[in-house]
């Protein structure tokens, strides 16, 4: 470990861009730390920025406080991603305390980091540096500038990028990888995940979208064969179909509506697939079950036939359910928020189930759209029970069926 140490602690120096520690031992604590060059009043500081599942905290220090939090923070990771000038450099140590460095020549060198304390946004791609889909799709003018129109759209780009970035460790760079995008529309992201996970980290990928829409998917494709992005294909197809490939090592699925989230998902869980990326739309499915509950109880179901169902499906148990939430309940604006919420809760917790380490994250402001939230799940491990039974127990309690457990149970054979 102490040649670990002083292999990092060599190169702190103006050429050092950044170093990102994930894969942390003790998963309730820190998950995450940034660190990055800075420079005050002459004086090369590096800051420290560390991430708990709730807050951000930062810190700067002098080169040989960073030395020293060096060997605290490899004793906290398994593995650090550092960016240099003219490397990139893998560190990982495995459980025994065991490290193996990778370094990668760059062919072309990398701009040196930005050293002001206070700078602004860093964007992963930039703007004023000319990208040819951003363009073609109405985000940038001709000469790099961001349409102001747009700004919304590049900033959600880049958001998503993000996100993506923090996956690059768990993405085998040694052969092709397969990406399935369900219901790509417009491919405003599909491009993006292809010019930098291709062009800009030069990974070997091939990336397959999925859309019912056949003029889309036609403009998508004559788009990828102008920029040359040869393993980048657009297919018109439906989500829960879709037996095309027989091995994916990341699933995204970008505001797929309803119950086609949850069978993107499951389709996903199948393939056993390394990273899921889910930003769910409307969740309608939920909320009607809700209502039919209210109906009941409330005695505005007409249907015999419905009433029937409804009371079979939900026992003796209804009444104490709909005092508990007749606050939410009675109010159909509050009963589609709550239906939506409970709808994703669910889906990160079936994804912990099928051994998936699942983050429910916040992918743009509310005050672009309040179909806000991305669920991102990595492989981590085998399936965990008590996952499942919080589910479980939650889909009992409200008495609801959601799709995607009945398409997992389906997938094991289970009754």
């Amino acid at each position: 470990m102490e040649e670990i140490i002083q292999f990092l602690a060599g190169i702190l120096n103006r050429e050092f861009i950044r170093a990102v520690f994930s894969n942390p031992r003790v998963k309730d604590n820190v998950v995450k730390a940034k660190l990055r060059p800075m420079e005050q009043k002459g004086e090369l500081l590096f800051q420290l920025e560390s991430f708990t599942k709730t807050q951000a905290f930062h810190k700067n220090l002098t080169v040989e406080e960073t030395k020293d939090e060096l060997a605290k923070l490899l004793e906290e990771f398994r593995q650090v991603q550092v960016e240099t000038v003219s490397e990139d450099i893998t560190v990982l140590i495995s459980k025994k305390g065991k490290a193996t460095i990778k370094r990668k020549r760059k062919t072309v060198q990398a701009k040196a980091a930005d050293l002001s304390h206070n700078r602004k946004k860093k964007y992963i791609l930039e703007e004023g540096i000319v990208v040819p889909f951003l363009q073609d799709l109405g985000v940038m003018t001709q000469d790099g500038k961001i349409v102001r129109t747009k700004m919304d759209k590049f900033r959600q780009i880049n958001r998503f990028l993000e996100f993506v970035e923090d996956i690059l460790p768990q993405l085998d760079k040694d052969r092709e990888l397969t990406l399935l995008d369900f219901g790509c529309g417009k491919s405003y992201l599909t491009f993006a995940m292809y010019y930098y996970l291709h062009e800009l980290k030069e990974y070997d990928i091939r990336i397959i979208g999925l859309d019912l829409k056949t003029d889309v998917i036609l403009h998508c494709n004559e788009l990828a064969k102008k920029y040359g992005y040869e393993k980048l294909t657009f297919l018109v197809g439906d989500i829960a179909d879709y037996e095309g490939v027989d091995q994916v090592d990341m699933v995204v699925t970008l505001h797929a509506c309803d119950t086609a989230t949850d069978y993107a998902l499951a389709k996903a869980v199948g393939w056993n697939a390394k990273v899921i990326l889910s930003v769910p739309c409307c969740q309608h499915e939920v909320n009607k079950q809700l209502e039919k509950q209210r109906n009941l109880h409330s005695g505005k179901m007409k249907s015999k036939t419905e009433v029937m169902e409804v009371s079979e499906m939900l026992g003796d148990q209804l009444a104490s359910m709909e005092e508990v939430l007749g606050p939410i309940m009675d109010y159909g604006l509050l009963r589609e928020r709550f239906a939506a919420l409970v709808t994703d809760g669910l889906r990160a917790k079936r994804l912990e189930s099928e051994g998936y380490e699942t983050q429910v994250l916040e992918f743009i402001d509310m005050e672009h759209t309040p179909k806000n939230i991305l669920l991102r799940a990595v492989k981590k491990g085998s399936p965990a029970a008590k996952s499942r039974k919080e589910a479980e127990d939650c889909e009992r309690f409200l008495k609801i069926q959601p799709t995607l457990g009945m398409l997992l149970a389906e997938q094991k054979g289970d009754k």
